[in-house]
Parts: C-alpha cells; structure tokens; sequence
C-alpha cells in the first residue's frame, strides 16, 4: 500500500517480492536499518555500484559499507580472525562495522570498496533489511540515503527529501532507532576505531584492546571525510545564537524554552540525544533558520559520536 509519496511503500509481503526483483535487476531503492536509512544496491554488481555513487555524487575514493546476513555469507568475500569474532559474538546484528581484509575470490566489485583489498562489513538487525538479506543471493551495499556530505535520512520522508522520484522505491521502516552512523572497527591489523557510533570505545574495551585512528588516515571507511554530516547551513560549536535566525541546539534540562531553542534530550540521555540529532537539525534547516549554534555536549559513550558528527559538520 502507498501513502501520500508515490515511491514509499509501507512494507508487507508484495512489497518484499516487489523489492527483491527491483534489487536483481540491478537497481537502487531505500531501505531502513536501525542505524539510518540507506540506498541500497547489489554489491556483485558494478552497474548497481556506478549507480549508487552517482546517486549520492559520492568521491571514488570513499567505500560502501557492504550488509550481510551471517557469517556463512560474508566467508565469501572477506577473512575473518580472532578479534572479528569477538565482536561478532556480542554486537552482532547490530549498529557496528567491521573493516577486514578482502578475500581474493570475493565477488564484491571492485568500486564498491575503493579498489582496497579491505572490505567494511556489517550485519544491520533491523528486521525489514534481514528479512530481505535473508532472501537474495548476494550483499547489499548500502551507505546513507543522502547526497554526499548531507545529513543522513533517519525516516522515509528525509529519503524522498534527498533524491525525490529518482528512487522507485523507498521502504517505510519508521524512524531509525539509533538515528546515526554505525561505529567503524579496523580488524586489519592492530584494532582501532575509525568513526564512534552508539557501541562506544569503552564497551568494545571490554572485549578488546583498541585506539581511534589518527587524522590522516587512508579512508577505508565512510564517515572518515573531514566535511560530513552537513544540514547546508553553518554550524558554529559552543557559540550562542545571535539572533532569531539562528538556532539553537541545547542539551539537558539547564535551559529555557525559546523558540528557537531545539533540545536533544531534555533529560540529558545522550543515547536520546543521537537519535534525535540528524531529525533536529534537518527540522532546523527546514525551518529556514541561517545558522546552527551548538551547546557543549559531553565527550563520553554516545556523546563522542555526536561531537564527531558535529565537528565534520562545522567544517
């Protein structure tokens, strides 16, 4: 059934059959996962790939992040070790992605991860994106659903906002849970953490040995960009609103309701907080306000990831 888009279908048993044969086809369409939503695409598939990155006029040099169901699929394309399953062992399916060595019979093309000979892996559990993982016969790349260096979409309608009609399809999975980016882990070698997401460094500590990757890098993951994450207007960090045109992001209960004034979590839940960042800040360019001002945001568990988004986006 349709709602009021004419490409976002909510999702049911003819809706399935109807994604999978778009998928085989080699075409693009939009899926939820509990992350954001993303664009996904055949990743044995150069034709699917070429179009995702047009899609998004995402840089070359920048990989996809490429969705599994289980292990016995991912075995195909990539060599998995020791800390890999560890990791697996306890977040998986869930918001975290895991950069392993590509194994040299994979059949994932070659542009789908940079020409490296790294693959950036995840297994999503959201439930609409497994059952269909579960019923085709080859990995889904999938990054965001917005133009490159946008926000990311964290509901149908912010997919549609981004590419209109240019997607047949865009699957109604309600508002992403966690509503950013997955935490990128580098198993190549000696582990570290390449972009925080919501599974924060301290409980992958748990289980093992690991660094944040220093700046420049080689990027072999998204997220590792310098301008990211961007609502198109300015965002200045720390700094307070000097008019009514500029908006205010705001954090705990310490402060007034004003109207321009937007409140991640009024009761300073920094896991509410992500959820509602990229929601907040696309209503807030909607809203045709000139500039983002942003309160300090407590740099632990979940608040280092949003830091990390807002920084890339003052850039």
């Amino acid at each position: 059934m349709k709602n009021i888009y004419s490409n976002i279908y909510s999702f049911n048993e003819k809706v399935l059959k109807k994604t999978i044969k778009s998928l085989n086809l080699g075409n693009i369409l939009s899926l939820p996962t509990e992350t954001v939503y993303g664009l996904a695409g055949n990743a044995y598939s150069e034709k699917a790939i070429k179009k995702i990155f047009k899609l998004k006029k995402r840089p070359k040099k920048n990989p996809l992040i490429i969705h599994f169901f289980n292990l016995k699929n991912l075995k195909k394309d990539a060599i998995l070790n020791n800390n890999f399953f560890k990791l697996y062992k306890k977040f998986c399916p869930g918001p975290i992605t895991f950069i392993l060595k590509k194994n040299e019979r994979s059949k994932i093309c070659p542009l789908a991860t940079a020409n490296l000979d790294t693959i950036a892996v995840r297994f999503p559990s959201h439930k609409i994106i497994r059952s269909i993982l579960k019923l085709i016969k080859f990995p889904l790349a999938m990054p965001s659903a917005n133009i490159s260096s946008n926000l990311s979409p964290v509901n149908a309608a912010d997919v549609y906002e981004e590419f209109k009609n240019k997607l047949e399809i865009i699957v109604e999975g309600g508002k992403s849970k966690i509503g950013i980016e997955s935490t990128v882990v580098d198993l190549t070698s000696k582990p570290k953490i390449l972009r925080p997401g919501i599974i924060s460094s301290k409980e992958i500590k748990k289980y093992l040995k690991i660094n944040f990757s220093k700046a420049g890098s080689k990027v072999k993951s998204p997220g590792m960009l310098k301008k990211h994450y961007s609502p198109g207007i300015p965002v200045r960090l720390h700094g307070k609103p000097k008019s009514l045109n500029h908006a205010y992001i705001i954090f705990g209960k310490k402060y007034k309701s004003k109207p321009n004034y937007f409140n991640l979590s009024k009761k300073g839940d920094l896991r509410e907080a992500a959820a509602n960042l990229y929601k907040i800040m696309r209503k807030i360019k909607n809203k045709g306000y000139k500039k983002i001002f942003v309160c300090k945001i407590p740099n632990l568990g979940p608040g280092i990831a949003i830091n990390d988004r807002l920084e890339r986006a003052s850039k």
